[in-house]
C-alpha cells in the first residue's frame, strides 16, 4: 500500500513542505531515499524501538520511503514522527484516511516519548499557508506553534497519543494560545532599570539618542565605568516590539532552537552579547548546517559587544555589510539562505590596554603610541558604521552614595517612543526606512538643513577638532534624532552642537 505523510524543512526562516511517500509490498528490506542526512537515516532504529516499546510491531515488509521533493536535503532527527506513522498506516496498522490533513513533525526516544525540535513557528505558517486542518507536534513545541491562529497544534507526550489520536480511539483537545493577551502582558517587563544608574548622565543621555534613532553606539571609558551596566539596560528605553517584529524575531530563534517551551511569542526585543572569542561563522552564521548567528539572533534588538577590540578583527570585518543592509546571505554550493540581520550595534572598549588613559584619579602606565596601536585593532570601516562615540569616566563617590533614584527607564521609553513615532510618519513614503540611523544622503538633504548658524558652527568643528569627512553625515543623522526627541521641526544649533559631542574617536588627537 502507498500513503503519504506530510513534514517540512527550514531553510532559513521559511518552510518548504515535504512529502513522505511510504510503500509496502512483500520482502523484507528497508529502503529511505530522498536525499536524507545521517540523522534522517538513522530514525529507521529509534522508530523500531518506539514501535515495540509502545506495543507495536514494526512492519515485515520491503518498505521504500520516498522524501520529495529530493533535491532538498532533509536533516535533523525531526521527521522521525512522520516516518513512523507513514510506514505504520502503509501497512494498514491504522487509518490513513486523515494523513493529509495534518502536518505532523517530532523526534523519537527509543521508549517512543516525543522530544521537541526546531523551527515550529515557521513551520507552523507554512501548514496555514497550505491549507493544513492540523499540526501534530511534540507537547513542548505547542505553545509556540500555537502563536498561528487558523491551525489546531495538538501537543502529543508519545507516539502512542498520535497512533490513537489518528485512528479516533484519543480525544485531544487542540492548544490555545491568546497570543496579544501574552505579548502586551510581558511587554514592559525588564530585570534592569536606568533607576539602578548613578549618574553618568552624558551617558544615559547618548544611550536616548541611540535608541531614538537607532543608532549603533561605542562606549569608550575605563574598568569599572558602568559600561556593561549601561548597555544592558538599553532594551529598557527601546520602543517595544510591534507584533510582526515580535513574529519575525520568535521564527529566528525558533529555527536557531533558542526558545523555551514556555514562550511562545518573544515580547522582548533580544540582548545578544557574545564573548570576544566567537568566531565568523557563530557571529554571521553557517556551518555545515546553516543556522542563523549573533547578529540574527539579535535581529530587531541589540548586540552588545563588550571589548570591542579584543574580538579577532576578521570577525568586526564581516559585520560591516550587515550593518549596511540588514541582512546577511549564507552561501553554499548547493543553495544559499538569507537572515534578518537588523540590529543595533551596541559596543564598549577601555581607551588602552591597561585601561587608564584620561583618567581623571591614575595615571596610564602603556607606552608611547600603544594607545593608538590599540585603537587601530577595530577599522576606519567599521568606525565609521558607529554613529555615536561617548566617552565614560568613574562615578565620583558622592554620586555612588547618593540614595535617591535616577530617572526610570519607563520615562525615558516614552520620549524614545515618540522620537521613533515622528520618524516613522517622516519616511511611511520610503519603504524600508523607518529610523534616522537608515536616511540615505538624499533623504538627508531632505530632511536634514541646518541654518548657517549650524553650518557654520559645523565647519568651526570639523576644522579644529580635526574631525574626519565620515564624521559629516553621522553628525548629521544625530542631530535629526535630537531635534526629533525635542519635537522640534529643524535642526538647531544646538542640536549639533551636542551631535559633534559625540564624535569623540574621530578627533586626531584622541591618544596621542
Amino acid at each position: 500500500m502507498l500513503v503519504k505523510s506530510y513534514a517540512a524543512a527550514v531553510q532559513g526562516i521559511t518552510a518548504t513542505i515535504i512529502t513522505i511517500e511510504v510503500s509496502c509490498n512483500k520482502g523484507i528490506q528497508f529502503f529511505l531515499v530522498g536525499l536524507p542526512d545521517v540523522a534522517v537515516r538513522e530514525s529507521h532504529e529509534r522508530i523500531i524501538s518506539a514501535l515495540q516499546v509502545s506495543g507495536y510491531k514494526f512492519p515485515r515488509y520491503r518498505i521504500v520511503i520516498n522524501m520529495a521533493p529530493a533535491d532538498i536535503r532533509k536533516e535533523g532527527s525531526s521527521y522521525d514522527l512522520p516516518l513512523a506513522i507513514g510506514i505504520m498506516a502503509a501497512a494498514e496498522q491504522i487509518d490513513a484516511s486523515l494523513l493529509d490533513k495534518f502536518m505532523i513533525m517530532g523526534e523519537l526516544s527509543l521508549d517512543g516519548t516525543l522530544l521537541p525540535v526546531k523551527g515550529v513557528l515557521p513551520i507552523a505558517i507554512k501548514a496555514r499557508e497550505e491549507g493544513f486542518k492540523g499540526f501534530i507536534l511534540p507537547e513542548q513545541n505547542a505553545r509556540e506553534a500555537a502563536v498561528v491562529s487558523g491551525l489546531d497544534i495538538y501537543g502529543m507526550k508519545n507516539i502512542k497519543e498520535v497512533i490513537e489520536f489518528i485512528d479516533g480511539k484519543r480525544q485531544v483537545e487542540p492548544t490555545q494560545v491568546d497570543t496579544r493577551a501574552e505579548f502586551y502582558a510581558h511587554q514592559a517587563t525588564f530585570d534592569f532599570d536606568f533607576s539602578d544608574v548613578r549618574g553618568q548622565e552624558n551617558v544615559k543621555r547618548a544611550l536616548e539618542v541611540a535608541a531614538a534613532g537607532s543608532h549603533n553606539i561605542l562606549m569608550v571609558g575605563p574598568p569599572g565605568s558602568g559600561k556593561s551596566m549601561l548597555a544592558k539596560r538599553l532594551p529598557s528605553i527601546l520602543p517595544p516590539l510591534t507584533l510582526h517584529e515580535s513574529l519575525e524575531t520568535t521564527k529566528i530563534h525558533s529555527v536557531a532552537g533558542k526558545l523555551s517551551k514556555d514562550v511562545s511569542l518573544m515580547a522582548q526585543r533580544p540582548f545578544r552579547s557574545p564573548h570576544h572569542t566567537i568566531s565568523n561563522v557563530a557571529m554571521v552564521g553557517g556551518g555545515s548546517f546553516p543556522q542563523p548567528g549573533e547578529i540574527s539572533l539579535a535581529h530587531n534588538g541589540v548586540l552588545f559587544l563588550d571589548e570591542l577590540p579584543e574580538f579577532n578583527r576578521n570577525v568586526l570585518e564581516v559585520m560591516r555589510q550587515p550593518l549596511e543592509d540588514r541582512m546577511i546571505t549564507i552561501s553554499r554550493a548547493r543553495s544559499s539562505v538569507d537572515y534578518p540581520a537588523g540590529f543595533m550595534l551596541v559596543s564598549s572598549m577601555n581607551p588602552c590596554p591597561c585601561g587608564y588613559y584620561n583618567h581623571p584619579e591614575r595615571p596610564c602606565l602603556c607606552p608611547p603610541g600603544s594607545v593608538q596601536k590599540y585603537m587601530n585593532r577595530i577599522s576606519g570601516p567599521l568606525l565609521d558604521r558607529i554613529d555615536i562615540q561617548v566617552e565614560i569616566t568613574p562615578v565620583p563617590f558622592e554620586k555612588i552614595s547618593e540614595r535617591g533614584l535616577s530617572e526610570a527607564s519607563v520615562a525615558v521609553r516614552e520620549r524614545v517612543v515618540k522620537a521613533r513615532a515622528i520618524q516613522e510618519e517622516r519616511f511611511r513614503a520610503h519603504g524600508g526606512i523607518y529610523c534616522n540611523s537608515q536616511m540615505t544622503t538624499k533623504l538627508l538633504h531632505a530632511y536634514v538643513e541646518p541654518d548657517k548658524e549650524s553650518m557654520a558652527m559645523l565647519k568651526t568643528a570639523m576644522e579644529r577638532l580635526n574631525l574626519s569627512a565620515r564624521a559629516y553625515d553621522r553628525i548629521l543623522k544625530v542631530s535629526r534624532t535630537i531635534a526629533d526627541l525635542e519635537g522640534a521641526r529643524d535642526v538647531s544649533s544646538a542640536h549639533i552642537a551636542e551631535a559633534i559631542n559625540y564624535r569623540n574617536l574621530d578627533r586626531e588627537s584622541w591618544g596621542m
